[in-house]
């Protein structure tokens, strides 16, 4: 009697699905795919003024700080730990730029214009300073201290906001000089400056880490730090750089999101964004326990979040369900992201009838 055929995929396809990128990148392809076919225009490109325009780019501008932080927060899980202050150092940098820039109205040959209160140079440095203190603040809390990451960061999680809510004194701060609109919504050769500010960077961060040995010593921190302290590496000065690495991100985040806005809101800036950013390092494959990591994977997380919040509302879907549908989305990649899971899935699979 013919024994009954068992479920296996094709050996090619086994070890593609064993990459890294494989399930995040299909997760993305999957939502890109679903958004198609509710919405026809979706991947069509227009030009006007010299500007592209279209569903794609807008998922893209409308990443690109999601995508700042996740960069940042990538090496930060990677060395074990965590950074959950990421949304009130968005909040911090942006409210002190807009209160160092504001706007104030003259009359230049007979014509009303608004001037920066303080040089917009200097006040970009100023808030990217603000976000890197942040940051090492963080580090010297971790490294320092000893105190645990999610301890440490969420004290100035807490008192981020406070801070922010004081540089704005309760007020949303709006902004009126232009030349700062262009961090959020100028375009260059066609595409929104906010995706050159990612991309240089993600450049950067990636050269760092792979043309040096910077992506060695974290993971080796991240696996096992005793030992990469016995091993000669001083693992208290890597985790104080990657946290004021990770502040420096949220603070260029910041920018992009009040220059958009064009305000400043010390309440609701940058809101939950440390849990999307989480989530973007963690459906990339990144593992919270530490050690290997993928930027690219980030990278594509944090797309992934962004076109499953597009696809929600292209969907119709009720706002109060919203939470529930990206929680099951992101539960089901991570789950074929494991390599048991997959392994017990394929096991009752191939289970023969009885």
């Amino acid at each position: 009697m013919p024994q009954p055929a068992r479920f296996a995929l094709p050996a090619p396809l086994q070890g593609l699905t064993r990459r890294r990128l494989f399930w995040p990148c299909a997760t993305l392809a999957l939502l890109l795919i679903i958004n198609g076919a509710f919405n026809p225009n979706f991947f069509s490109i227009t030009v006007k003024n010299g500007h592209l325009y279209g569903a794609l780019i807008d998922i893209l501008n409308r990443a690109a700080p999601l995508m700042l932080v996740a960069i940042g927060m990538t090496p930060v899980i990677a060395t074990r730990g965590i950074d959950i202050s990421v949304g009130a150092v968005v909040a911090i940098c942006g409210a002190v730029a807009a209160s160092l820039i504001g706007g104030t109205l003259i009359i230049q040959n007979g014509t009303p214009v608004y001037v920066s209160q303080t040089p917009m140079a200097l006040a970009l440095l100023i808030a990217l300073g603000a976000g890197l203190l942040c940051g090492l603040w963080n580090g010297a809390l971790v490294a320092g201290a000893g105190m645990q990451p999610i301890v440490a960061t969420l004290i100035l999680m807490v008192a981020g906001r406070g801070v922010a809510q004081l540089i704005t004194e309760g007020q949303i701060i709006t902004v009126y000089y232009e030349p700062f609109f262009i961090i959020g919504n100028g375009f260059l050769f066609g595409l929104p400056v906010a995706l050159y500010i990612v991309a240089a960077v993600a450049l950067l961060m990636l050269l760092l880490v792979h043309r040096t040995a910077l992506g060695l010593f974290i993971e080796a921190v991240g696996i096992n730090p005793v030992a990469a302290r016995f091993a000669g590496l001083n693992a208290r000065r890597i985790l104080i750089m990657v946290y004021a690495f990770c502040g420096l991100c949220a603070a260029i985040a910041g920018l992009i999101v009040a220059s958009n806005v064009k305000s400043a809101d010390g309440n609701n800036a940058g809101l939950l964004m440390e849990l999307d950013a989480i989530l973007a390092v963690t459906l990339g494959g990144t593992s919270l326990a530490g050690g290997r990591f993928s930027l690219a994977g980030s990278l594509i997380g944090a797309l992934i979040i962004q076109s499953l919040t597009y696809a929600i509302y292209s969907l119709g879907v009720p706002p109060e369900i919203n939470m529930v549908v990206k929680s099951v989305v992101v539960l089901t990649v991570c789950l074929m992201q494991s390599d048991s899971f997959r392994a017990t899935l394929l096991q009752h699979l191939r289970r023969e009838p009885r």
